[in-house]
């Protein structure tokens, strides 16, 4: 019998969150600076976007393989172990980096460990996880995820304070506490061997019949989110704008700071209501708790194209915090409601797919525009396509909650 809290949620809930949580703090050590790790290797905001959106789309294409392969083999575990092993050992690499060009491979790979991992994973939630309180599950993961997430942007943040930064040194900083983060990622495939999977017989199923078996609501709300994933670009464009946005009025060392200081004011929002926003959706209904995540980004994007002020972007960063806690695990629990049991896998593969394949051309859009047209021009893309997805959730999923 497998233990449960008081809550109901399932130590094996709480142990993959765990990994999530030393995983999220390795990878959070390394996204607050990676915009601007890529900027001294001589990227352009084409590059940001090309390795920003290529690794997560590659990444995409495992996800509907690994998601159908774990339904067909009835394991899940292993695409889970090694897809945490393989995004530790493409951290190694990072700090080899010489031109940004490396960090397009290297990145890539990183992604491709998380393609093995993720479907195989939520699937596991899901199995571990009832209808009624799956909001809860998926909420509990990601803020086990997300408190990570504070912990490692913390300790980047500490670390750029600490050593002295300047033009000449940030390189050498930046490998340095790239090394840091490539240590915490092996430490994150501890708790991993504790976890416990329902093994089950492998089923009969042939990948276009796993296709054609998703319900038809499944596929318009997997299409509404692929949408929306085309105008949601890489976080890295946010830290950026914040960053140039202060060097007109700091020195290069506060403005990295302050920018690092936003991306953990983000992180803390995420963390803080993704439980609260998942029980929410279980209560309210996923559909109504995306319209809010949805519409969140898109306020977010249109503040961010037209403030200057820190006071602003405090509060932006906060928002887009809480976008994320009201849509990230709110669009794996409805995708799972939408999906039959013995097609978990299946069907949170090719969501993840769908979703995560949109994010190269809205990366490389936003970088284009970045680099092209102006800086402001980026964010109203993303808040045109936020406000039409939340248009066809409200026109087209109305007999959802």
């Amino acid at each position: 019998m497998q233990k449960r809290f008081p809550e109901g949620i399932s130590v094996n809930i709480l142990l993959l969150g765990v990994v999530s949580f030393l995983t999220d703090a390795s990878s959070e050590i390394i996204l607050p600076i990676f915009p601007m790790f890529i900027t001294v290797l001589g990227g352009t905001g084409i590059a940001v976007g090309l390795i920003g959106g290529l690794g997560d789309s590659i990444a995409s294409l495992l996800k509907v393989w690994t998601g159908y392969l774990s339904d067909k083999l009835g394991r899940r575990k292993p695409f889970v172990f090694y897809g945490y092993l393989t995004s530790s050992i493409a951290k190694l690499f990072f700090p080899l980096s010489t031109i940004w060009q490396h960090l397009l491979i290297s990145r890539s790979v990183e992604r491709i460990g998380k393609g093995l991992r993720t479907a195989p994973r939520d699937a596991i939630i899901a199995d571990y996880a009832p209808k009624e309180i799956r909001g809860k599950g998926f909420g509990i993961h990601r803020a086990l995820d997300t408190g990570g997430a504070i912990v490692g942007s913390v300790a980047a943040l500490l670390l750029v304070l600490l050593f002295k930064l300047s033009a000449t040194s940030e390189l050498w900083i930046f490998k340095k506490i790239l090394i840091v983060a490539a240590i915490v990622a092996f430490v994150a495939l501890i708790p991993l061997y504790f976890v416990r999977e329902k093994v089950r017989a492998g089923i009969r199923l042939d990948f276009k019949l796993g296709f054609r078996g998703l319900s038809k609501d499944f596929k318009m709300f997997t299409g509404i989110a692929t949408l929306f994933s085309l105008g949601n670009f890489s976080y890295m464009f946010f830290i950026l704008m914040a960053r140039d946005t202060f060097l007109k009025s700091f020195a290069l060392k506060q403005a990295t700071a302050i920018a690092i200081l936003l991306y953990i004011i983000y992180n803390i929002f995420y963390a803080l209501f993704s439980i609260p926003t998942g029980i929410l959706s279980d209560k309210i209904g996923r559909r109504r708790t995306l319209i809010i995540g949805y519409s969140l980004f898109g306020v977010a994007c249109l503040g961010f194209a037209y403030s200057k002020s820190l006071v602003w972007f405090i509060i932006l960063f906060t928002i887009y915090g809480l976008f994320y806690a009201f849509a990230d695990g709110t669009q794996r629990a409805f995708a799972s409601d939408l999906s039959s049991e013995e097609k978990y896998g299946t069907g949170l593969g090719f969501f993840h797919t769908a979703t995560g394949l949109a994010m190269l051309p809205a990366s490389l859009i936003a970088g284009a525009l970045w680099q092209y047209m102006s800086k402001e021009s980026v964010f109203m893309y993303g808040a045109a396509l936020a406000f039409l997805a939340v248009l066809l959730l409200v026109v087209s999923m109305k007999k959802y909650k």
